[in-house]
């Protein structure tokens, strides 16, 4: 069982950056892959970005690569998203998100946090 909590969120410009941190409880981070997906209104919930356990590995979406960054801190236990070159339609819920392996974390992730709120203006 993993908890998550992700912070960061906010209002920036376009163009600016923000940094997305997600937090974890418990002794298992590391054996989790982690991921982050975004949910704009009226849309269906995306993935955007993942890393493996190591973190030695990471995928992103067409749409963010080149502008985000995934990493993780295993002694930290937390995960964090880079966020430059922000776009208006990079506005959207962005939720962390952990699975066994990167293909489930990717797909279908086992858990989740409650989401953090990032709207980009133009």
């Amino acid at each position: 069982q993993v908890q998550l909590v992700e912070s960061g969120g906010g209002l920036v410009q376009a163009g600016g950056s923000l940094r997305l941190s997600c937090a974890t409880s418990g002794r298992s981070f590391i054996s989790y892959a982690m991921g982050w997906f975004r949910q704009a209104p009226g849309n269906e919930r995306e993935f955007v970005a993942a890393v493996t356990l190591d973190g030695g590995v990471t995928r992103y979406a067409d749409s963010v690569k080149g502008r985000f960054t995934v990493s993780r801190d295993n002694v930290k236990n937390s995960m964090y998203l880079q966020m430059d070159s922000l776009k208006p339609e990079d506005t959207a819920v962005y939720y962390c998100a952990a699975g066994l392996s990167l293909a489930v974390v990717t797909a279908k992730p086992g858990y989740w946090g409650q989401g953090t709120q990032v709207t980009v203006s133009s």
